[in-house]
């Protein structure tokens, strides 16, 4: 053994800073640990000024109790499934002019391809245009209404084009009363909140109104509220992280929907075509969790101080974050991300948009990409390995404040949820969000391509954190 090779190895290296450090102690085969470290706030003085104001021990104080106060309400809330209804019933604001979408504000001229196609299919399934022609004209004119789910205690799926005569989900907090919403699953590939708009799309949505949501909501009428909570905690321990692995809570939710949908007065054969579309996808639940997530959420928002994130959402230009501290509908926005993933056959990564929908809301509760050490197979569908997986719900409790003991992890010796993203930690460890969501293809009209991996763009939390700053 030479002199060089005896000295390498006794050292047992922390390479910290460039990497091609490590790889030269690596090649004298000597043990290196890599330590990725970066400058806080990518050396953004204005934040780094931001944070070193948030750090004054009266301003810390105050938030500190205000986060504690936020992510209590999250954790205490107790959403539960109550009904199910027309938007133009119940949804607040909703007209028959009205069209909800994913996401941040954003007008008809600024949106891309899928929310284009879901605007557009959604216009000829209300009756206000006989053709796409005269949907896109429409929609131009100025005489449609845009906004976002989320200012409509709403959410929505990818698009999350919603509209006056579809059904929603009605999600009530027993703990603080306030009410989410969001419409049904459509199922998977082809379908509105991919972009997809044709003639088939189309009479699924029209089946939709008259036949599945009715059902739905005759079934619920008369019935005891689904407690989602407990179905959510059940589901993650079967295996689901309750985003895009959905498995086990659509088993759950289709066994205690059954027997109510039996007791309904609809034909056989209409009862048939219910549960032979349930049983078409796994995702049937998706919505379910969002309404969920966003109804404890919101019940989180609005406590003065506070940085914690109650709204992450995506409308495929724009990625938004709204904060408890900031009242009201207060959005900190940056660029939508590309979302990397296995893609179907015959796509290629320049056809996919890029990341949209409100669907990263359950991300924000601390489930999907925060809980995939519940749901190892979901790497199958969104790429990746099982111990990054496992490594995702272990690293977001870095940034959060609290672990949720109602939803837990089995895998992880039955730890709670990582809950409460504080924008204060996300700047300061460069550890950002980790979201998993499909991938719509970036033309209107073709729908679903693909599954991956994400993360909002630092922008938002910057920007989060100057302007809480400047409330001081």
């Amino acid at each position: 053994m030479s002199k060089m090779t005896a000295l390498f190895s006794n050292l047992n290296v922390i390479n910290v800073g460039l990497e091609f450090f490590k790889d030269d102690i690596s090649k004298q085969q000597a043990p290196v640990t890599h330590v990725n470290w970066q400058p806080i706030a990518g050396g953004n003085t204005k934040v780094i000024a931001a944070l070193d104001k948030l750090a004054q021990p009266e301003i810390a104080q105050k938030i500190e109790a205000a986060n504690e106060e936020a992510v209590n309400r999250i954790i205490k809330s107790h959403p539960v499934l109550v009904g199910y209804e027309r938007a133009i019933d119940v949804v607040p604001g909703m007209t028959k002019t009205t069209i909800l979408h994913a996401g941040p504000p954003i007008c008809w001229d600024d949106m891309n391809g899928p929310m284009r196609g879901a605007v557009t299919g959604a216009l000829i399934f209300e009756g206000l245009a006989a053709n796409l022609d005269e949907a896109f004209k429409l929609a131009a004119s100025g005489e449609i209404t845009f906004s976002p789910c989320h200012e409509h205690d709403c959410v929505g799926s990818m698009a999350g084009v919603t509209s006056a005569s579809m059904y929603m989900h009605v999600v009530k907090n027993m703990t603080y009363g306030n009410v989410a919403y969001t419409n049904l699953s459509e199922q998977m590939a082809k379908i509105l909140r991919m972009g997809a708009n044709d003639e088939s799309v189309v009479e699924r949505l029209i089946w939709m109104r008259d036949v599945l949501g009715p059902m739905l909501k005759a079934a619920m009428d008369k019935a005891e509220p689904i407690d989602l909570r407990l179905m959510l905690a059940q589901a993650l321990h079967m295996g689901d992280e309750c985003h895009n692995r959905n498995n086990a809570g659509t088993a759950l939710l289709s066994q205690a929907l059954t027997p109510l949908i039996l007791e309904t007065e609809f034909t056989i054969k209409e009862k048939r075509e219910v549960f032979d579309f349930i049983a078409s996808s796994d995702y049937f639940s998706g919505p379910t969790w969002m309404a969920m997530c966003k109804c404890a959420l919101d019940a989180g928002h609005g406590v003065e101080h506070s940085t914690v994130v109650t709204t992450m959402a995506r409308n495929g230009v724009e990625f938004g974050i709204r904060v408890s501290g900031m009242k009201g509908f207060t959005w900190f926005t940056g660029p939508a991300q590309k979302v990397i993933g296995p893609l179907f056959a015959g796509f290629k990564p320049e056809d996919s948009g890029l990341d949209i929908g409100d669907s990263a809301i359950t991300e924000t509760y601390g489930i999907g990409g925060f809980a995939m050490a519940t749901a190892p197979a979901i790497v199958a569908l969104v790429g990746g390995t099982v111990n990054e997986a496992i490594d995702y719900s272990i690293q977001m409790d870095e940034i959060t404040t609290a672990k949720n003991p109602n939803v837990t992890i089995p895998l992880l010796n039955f730890k709670g949820i990582s809950s409460g993203i504080d924008i204060r930690k996300v700047i300061e460890t460069g550890v950002l969000p980790i979201i998993n969501t499909a991938i719509a293809h970036k033309e209107p009209g073709v729908g679903m391509i693909g599954c991956g991996i994400t993360n909002p763009p630092v922008e938002c939390f910057e920007k989060a954190i100057i302007a809480f700053a400047n409330k001081f």
